[in-house]
């Protein structure tokens, strides 16, 4: 049975200009959600919003049942810590340091053991003793992605997670992710510009003239 995992209400951000306003979003268990639109027009900045590190304006989120911009600084990092997972199209690996070593920063902090099966199913679990710097780039996105999810996050946020990827790469980064969720009780929140990519999710919408617009 599917549960609630962050609501957003009436959520309104300006910075010199105004992005968005009245945004309503709500996201449960098992859901996976994509937001497209232009360059610009405030897609990561609406899941920055979503994933605690930018306080909207005007408007509400409740996370995980807890009005979320009402929660001390200790209550937020533990959020990050243990609940949400952010996947980037730049990875941000520890280049001095192994793979393993990387996905082992965050399963320590997280308290969560390292699953193998993530690191078969994203085809990188050979490459674990080599360094960062001696990957490629589709092998150093994927080590980020399974980073994220030692963690066991309850939503994963991604924001172009597969930006740098060639599409067979990009299809099996997805097929874990869609996976994940499925076999666990999370959700996903995806920003992209790929449209193909957006239609495999179970909503879809469209950040357009300052309003997000869910699509058919």
């Amino acid at each position: 049975m599917s549960q609630l995992l962050l609501e957003a209400t009436h959520i309104t951000h300006s910075f010199d200009y105004t992005l968005f306003t009245d945004v309503n979003f709500t996201l449960a268990s098992h859901q996976s959600a994509a937001i497209v639109g232009r360059s610009g027009c405030g897609k990561s900045t609406l899941l920055h919003i979503f994933s605690t590190f930018i306080e909207p304006n005007k408007g509400s989120i409740t996370l995980f049942g807890k009005d979320l911009y009402s929660l001390d600084d200790n209550a937020i990092e533990a959020l990050r810590r243990y609940d949400i997972g952010i996947i980037f199209q730049f990875h941000y690996l520890f280049k001095g340091m192994s793979a393993m070593e990387n996905i082992e920063v965050a399963s320590m902090l997280s308290g969560e053991t390292i699953d193998d099966d993530i690191l078969e199913k994203l085809e990188i679990k050979e490459l674990m003793g080599q360094r960062i710097g001696d990957l490629s780039g589709g092998q150093q996105q994927r080590v980020s992605i399974a980073r994220v999810l030692s963690k066991k996050p309850r939503i994963i946020f991604a924001d172009e997670p597969t930006g740098n990827l060639d599409k067979e790469t990009a299809k099996l980064v997805m097929d874990v992710l869609f996976e994940y969720i499925q076999s666990t009780d999370a959700g996903l929140i995806l920003v992209t510009h790929d449209e193909v990519l957006a239609a495999h999710c179970d909503t879809s919408f469209r950040l357009e003239d300052k309003v997000l617009h869910k699509r058919a």
